[in-house]
């Protein structure tokens, strides 16, 4: 196996590594298209991240790798094997990470039930594809604008849904298929379909730094890692190692992140507001606001998270605003969605103070 650049080692790309780290806490959020020029460190990225992620229990002799602590998503075979039982058996192993290539055919991706097999022996025999290899781990696909479209919405339905399911002449075949979808392309080659781009979750547009000072930074680096690369990875382990754990500590504390109705309301008046088509942005939103939170230790989302989550989940979603003619930082997105509150959102006291009177027997007026 070739050695993997260091994560935390690369230059700059803040919004890029965001929008992985972002997705590595919680995989529901759908994935990340990471569109640019070539040599930008779209695909060292998704290779590093991968090596940085914290371990994961699997299931013994499961061919795809399931959660032994959550048996309502195991594999038909690990639940025939397993009904009844409290000890289940597992190990622990590094996650995974699956390249797949352009020229990949959707059974590639999905897997094949043997019918011939089914019918003449009444066995169900189901070889795995990819999306097995790559359940709890990451998928990365290069040159995803080039993938068949056919092949690209199956991967992003598996990717939204959580779980694979295979059916051929009556049989059906299921296995979960949870993974960090990371696909990236350069904009030069050809665009994807605005069907699905829309259904990438995050999107990132990046450009090869400007700044003499990190373009250096950046070459010296890579001088290091090339000339002795275990020294160079020995020097960021520390780093490696913090930020692996970090993660970690978030996918436990995701599922506890809070929301309130006002926070629900200033996604909806900011999507509202940039003429947002259809609504999976705002669902998008609010599950990477969540998993800012998360990362950031916090329970309780807040404006700033919402903006974060909106600079990545809104690019390719709009249409003729300033998105395409100059992007709208950080800033400027927290600065409209506190203008949106203002303008249309209750404040939270007195959110909480109506939620607490409803229910209340109104009191009788003598």
């Amino acid at each position: 196996m070739p050695p993997i650049f260091p994560f935390t080692a690369i230059v700059g790309q803040e919004r890029m590594r965001r929008a992985l780290i972002l997705n590595a806490v919680d995989t529901r959020i759908g994935g990340v298209l990471i569109r640019g020029e070539r040599g930008t460190a779209k695909s060292t990225a998704a290779r590093a991240l991968a090596a940085l992620l914290p371990k994961v229990k699997v299931v013994d002799d499961c061919r795809f790798g399931c959660d032994p602590d959550r048996p309502n998503t195991w594999c038909t075979e690990c639940k025939e094997r397993f009904e009844g039982h409290q000890n289940i058996p597992f190990h622990v192993r590094t996650t995974s990470f699956v390249n797949l290539p352009v020229s990949a055919t959707e059974d590639r991706v999905v897997g094949t039930l043997d019918i011939e097999q089914a019918i003449q022996k009444g066995e169900r025999h189901f070889e795995p594809g990819v999306l097995a290899s790559a359940n709890r781990g990451l998928l990365y696909i290069d040159e995803v604008n080039l993938l068949d479209d056919h092949v690209v919405d199956v991967l992003l339905d598996s990717a939204a849904m959580g779980v694979n399911m295979v059916e051929r002449e009556g049989i059906s075949f299921s296995h979960p298929a949870r993974f960090i979808l990371v696909g990236t392309m350069n904009p030069e080659e050809g665009e994807l379909r605005p069907q699905l781009l829309d259904r990438f979750a995050l999107s990132v547009d990046i450009v090869g730094i400007r700044e003499a000072r990190e373009r250096v930074t950046i070459m010296e680096r890579n001088i290091a890692f090339e000339q002795d690369s275990e020294a160079f990875r020995q020097q960021w382990m520390p780093k490696e190692e913090e930020l692996s754990r970090q993660i970690e500590k978030a996918r436990e504390l995701v599922g506890q992140v809070k929301h309130t109705s006002r926070d629900l309301l200033s996604i909806a008046a900011l999507t509202s507001s940039l003429n947002v088509d259809g609504h999976r942005a705002d669902l998008v939103i609010l599950k990477a606001a969540r998993a800012q939170a998360a990362f950031e230790g916090r329970t309780k989302i807040t404006d700033h998270d919402i903006a974060l989550a909106a600079e990545l989940a809104l690019p390719h979603r709009i249409k003729r605003t300033p998105f395409q003619q100059a992007e709208m930082t950080t800033e400027q997105l927290q600065e409209r969605i506190e203008q949106l509150a203002g303008q249309s959102v209750p404040n939270e006291a007195e959110s909480d103070e109506s939620e607490s009177q409803q229910g209340k027997p109104e009191e009788k007026k003598t």
